[in-house]
């Protein structure tokens, strides 16, 4: 089988994403590799799809027992062969497994590097039985000490590379620096790797941060909105895990707490019900997540600031996995630095408090930022994003501003009169007049006294928040922290100058993925379907199909089984095994609805030899030949232009639009001429060699082009 007859027949996708493609040739013709990949990119199938392709076994080392059970159990699932040996099972479980890879049996096994380096245990020997034809080491940057999961035992990985010298080793990860990137090519002895570093940009995912003041109060506002979500809250201690859970819990919210102090039992259960979807948020502390591979967990919320950017991608990039709309919300104090810098420097190590400190210090600046954080996080990672993102609450705000001169005024002022030596709730207190008993006497004869009852108690916390984001407040003091001036309002109020404050966004949840507009009503039948499913199978119900896949059905109704197998996600045995299901849903609510299904056709499929444009793309190419450009398309269809633009390039490698719509021969010729030089096939290169001559856009409908006509000469 060919990779892509892999890809389509056992995944269910049409075509490869990002640099996959080139990373599973690397592996076919034997060359170590690295690939840097953001969490989400898929990956898991460089490996799992060369695996299929080759002949042999290939050995996945993992460092957790759970990521191996949700990965086997997804591969079974797919009809894909797999297997793992590790503490959980019987010596008699461990033997029948061994003899069905020496028997050829299974494709993938996997293996955790404190099992399969502990002492005599004659592992060498079995694998070079076994016809060992890959191995992919994942989570890669725990060879590294500068890596923030460092585990000593990936550093025994190289004796592994040394006893199989002819064998293609495949390094992962989703995070590294370039101090860790070095490592991992050092201590795993890779043999001129190649290396594979996609963007790091996940583009569902929305940035929020904000002050911790009032944190609990601000994460039931949160969560009241997203009650059908999944998603994981993240505390820094045990107790405070437990702490939030009970709370939350008290107050009608689906959560359970996971830490490493409860027994063994009791978190596998709790980890259990969470990936099936039976408890919807997992509140805990940074033990849970590495590796759980549930693809619809909705947000990752921190409840204090992680030690380095490098945690914090890699904890909120467990949101969102299927590439749906997605959040990430941070809540920040002065004393969690402190906190963790006290931390730091219990360590022993003079070098490593060094470098921890340098990261803390970035993390820090990310909370504070009033720039684009996509940016930020991007640059950290040595990107050079050329624009903000626009979904992130910097962003939201941008342009956003009000005159807020005089509620502003009021604020500032009750803080003066009360001696800068109050926090907010009592600064509100005073303002609205309140009649608690909290109040002192003497400040009830203030002039500021009552002189914003007419607004409500969220109005001047809402207020309060961006006075002190926007520099106008120092917040200060923990664990109760105090209001007081900052020169900036001391200047402000002086001059009588205007105060313009950032309007508080409720678009957070709007996405730059998923724009499609889907039938909730549907979804939602198809996800109690998908959960019936599931736990008859005993398995979590994205491994039925993701979320996804879902919105995919809801958008195209699917009536056939050919139809259904179009759609992105199914493969061969999901069909087969789900379809009647499935199919019998979308049919009885097309009809109880009286609905008018779409033409069900996804990108790249083929059909007679030739491409189909999905239904989103087909009205995109119905606009073009009315002779509109990408930005009126954009404005017309309520997209995003990048969108647009990614979808013109589709029908340009479809044959669907001529490129000459676009470009000049000379242009082509001059862009592809460069193409062909560069090794790696990437469109970096290309727009760093012409510069501003020639947009992403440009550069990509070239190749695009070029693809097209390879496959119409083929």
């Amino acid at each position: 089988m060919t990779p892509l007859q892999v890809l389509t027949d056992f995944f269910g996708y049409s075509k490869f994403r990002g640099s996959q493609e080139a990373v599973i040739t690397a592996m076919l013709q034997g060359k170590d590799s690295i690939a840097l990949m953001p969490t989400g990119a898929g990956k898991s199938v460089c490996y799992q799809v060369p695996a299929m392709v080759l002949s042999g076994l290939t050995l996945v080392i993992s460092p957790l027992i759970a990521l191996m059970k949700d990965q086997v159990d997804a591969l079974n699932g797919l009809g894909i062969p797999a297997t793992f040996i590790n503490s959980t099972q019987s010596v008699s479980e461990q033997r029948f497994i061994s003899e069905q890879v020496l028997q050829g049996k299974v494709k993938l096994l996997y293996v955790a590097p404190e099992r399969l380096f502990s002492g005599s245990n004659g592992w060498m020997g079995f694998l070079k039985k076994a016809n060992l034809c890959l191995v992919a080491v994942d989570e890669a940057h725990c060879v590294s000490q500068w890596g923030h999961d460092f585990r000593p035992e990936y550093l025994k990985i190289g004796l592994l590379r040394e006893a199989f010298p002819d064998i293609p080793f495949l390094a992962l990860t989703a995070t590294a620096d370039p101090q860790t990137r070095r490592d991992i090519a050092e201590k795993l002895a890779l043999r001129n790797p190649q290396w594979f570093i996609s963007s790091f940009d996940r583009p569902n995912i929305s940035y929020q941060v904000a002050l911790r003041s009032d944190a609990f109060q601000k994460l039931t506002g949160f969560l009241s909105g997203r009650s059908e979500d999944s998603g994981i809250i993240y505390c820094l201690s045990r107790k405070s895990v437990e702490e939030t859970a009970e709370k939350l819990a008290a107050l009608g919210f689906s959560a359970l707490p996971y830490h490493a102090g409860l027994d063994k039992e009791v978190r596998d259960r709790h980890q259990e019900l969470f990936i099936k979807d039976e408890v919807k948020i997992m509140v805990a502390t940074i033990a849970f997540g590495m590796g759980i591979d549930k693809s619809n967990v909705r947000f990752v919320v921190h409840m204090n600031m992680p030690q380095s950017i490098e945690s914090y991608y890699q904890e909120t990039g467990r949101a969102g996995r299927d590439g749906l709309p997605s959040e990430a919300l941070l809540f920040y104090s002065y004393g969690d630095s402190v906190t963790l810098t006290r931390m730091i420097e219990n360590a022993e190590n003079p070098e490593y408090v060094n470098v921890a400190k340098a990261k803390l210090a970035k993390m820090v600046q990310f909370c504070q930022l009033s720039s684009c954080r996509r940016r930020f996080l991007l640059t950290y990672f040595g990107e050079k994003p050329s624009e903000d993102c626009g979904n992130c609450d910097v962003c939201f705000r941008a342009g956003k501003q009000l005159d807020a001169t005089i509620p502003a005024q009021m604020f500032l002022s009750t803080v003066v009169r009360l001696g800068e030596s109050f926090g907010m709730g009592y600064v509100i207190l005073v303002l609205r007049g309140s009649a608690s008993a909290k109040i002192q006497e003497a400040h009830k004869s203030l002039s500021v006294f009552g002189i914003g009852k007419g607004q409500t108690e969220d109005h001047w916390k809402k207020l309060g928040n961006s006075l002190v984001r926007e520099g106008y407040l120092i917040s200060a003091g923990d664990p109760y922290p105090v209001l007081s001036l900052s020169p900036l309002a001391w200047e402000k109020l002086k001059s009588k100058e205007k105060i313009q404050l950032a309007l508080e966004s409720d678009e957070f949840r709007k996405g730059l993925v998923g724009e499609e507009s889907y039938d909730k009503g549907l979804f939602e039948k198809l996800k109690n379907l998908r959960f019936s499913l599931a736990r008859k199978l005993g398995v979590p119900p994205y491994l039925v199909f993701s979320d996804a896949t879902l919105v995919e059905m809801a958008v195209h109704y699917p009536q056939d089984s050919s139809a259904f197998r179009m759609i992105h996600g199914v493969g061969q045995l999901k069909a087969e095994r789900f379809g009647d299901d499935f199919l019998r849903v979308i049919r009885n609510y097309v009809v109880e609805n009286q609905l008018k299904p779409k033409r069900t056709i996804t990108v790249s499929v083929k059909k007679s030899g030739r491409s189909v444009p999905a239904d989103t793309v087909y009205q995109t190419l119905k606009l073009f030949e009315r002779g509109m450009d990408a930005e009126g398309i954009a404005v017309e269809r309520g997209l995003s232009p990048r969108t647009v633009e990614g979808h013109l390039v589709e029908l340009v490698e479809q044959g669907k639009i001529p490129v000459g719509s676009f470009l000049t021969v000379d242009e082509m010729e001059e862009i592809l001429g460069e193409h062909r030089k560069q090794e790696s096939g990437f469109l970096k290169p290309l727009k760093e060699f012409f510069g501003d001559k020639y947009s992403y856009f440009d550069l990509r409908l070239a190749v695009a082009h070029h693809t097209y006509s390879k496959r119409t000469l083929e």
